[in-house]
């Protein structure tokens, strides 16, 4: 015991400052919201759009450039190596959780944009204390693992008020990962039926939010979103653990977005 007492006290504090302090240095092959340079689009040429695997990008006049659906976006970042112009880039901005999905729509120069912002009920509600449920609906497990590093000691989610429950009756909501296999419906279903009122439903990574790459596929139902009323969208294949926690806190009102 004696000996684990100072191995504790030789490693220090090891929770990051976040939100109080700068966030972690995230990784350079990090790809954020996106950022498009519509007057450097070149006439007629719809690279990005036809290499994009899960058809997140359209082009209608060389002025606007081309629009990225960030809710069906996978971040491959094959659009931007495509486009001879260099008119995507993928910035490094985390902040890309919003409560609304047309705000993930036709997304251009709005890489500061906020069209939508929490409901004021659910920071009220929620604001000090949120339990989820987090419901794996057919995904490949890579959100489940980037939502379960925040509980760990260097990120230490439950200094906010916000765990992971096992039960959706001791939970506020639940947080769906994966494209909503038709033999998951029932199961989601039930859990979110199960969670007392009021409820709310956070969508992470791109599969819980349109299906991802397996959207239009007979077995899923493209997302949660037709199934349950979503209260935040988490983009991102997977959504890195920073973009979560972003997402979450600004959810509850613990931080403020400032461009």
């Amino acid at each position: 015991m004696i000996n684990v007492i100072k191995a504790r006290i030789a490693q220090g504090f090891r929770t990051m400052q976040y939100p109080d302090g700068p966030p972690p240095e995230l990784p350079q092959r990090f790809a954020g919201w996106p950022q498009v340079a519509g007057g450097a689009c070149l006439q007629g040429c719809h690279a990005c759009a036809e290499i994009c695997p899960t058809a997140a990008i359209t082009v209608s006049t060389p002025a606007t450039g081309p629009a990225i659906d960030i809710g069906r976006c996978i971040f491959c970042r094959k659009c931007q190596a495509a486009c001879p112009a260099g008119a995507i880039v993928f910035g490094g901005d985390f902040k890309m959780a919003r409560a609304q999905r047309s705000s993930l729509r036709a997304v251009r120069n709005e890489a500061a944009d906020e069209a939508a912002v929490c409901s004021e009920r659910i920071r009220r509600v929620f604001g000090r204390s949120l339990k989820l449920r987090q419901v794996s609906a057919g995904g490949c497990n890579a959100c489940e693992a980037d939502t379960n590093v925040l509980s760990t000691l260097a990120w230490d989610l439950g200094r906010f008020g916000i765990q992971f429950v096992a039960s959706p009756r001791h939970a506020d909501g639940i947080l769906v990962t994966g494209p909503v296999t038709v033999n998951m419906r029932e199961a989601l279903l039930k859990t979110y039926n199960a969670v007392p009122e009021p409820r709310i439903v956070i969508a992470a990574g791109t599969c819980a939010i349109s299906g991802g790459l397996f959207a239009g596929h007979p077995e899923t139902l493209d997302g949660a979103d037709g199934l349950l009323p979503v209260d935040l969208y988490i983009p991102g294949c997977p959504p890195h653990p920073l973009t979560i926690l972003e997402g979450l806190l600004w959810l509850i009102g613990r931080v403020s977005r400032q461009h």
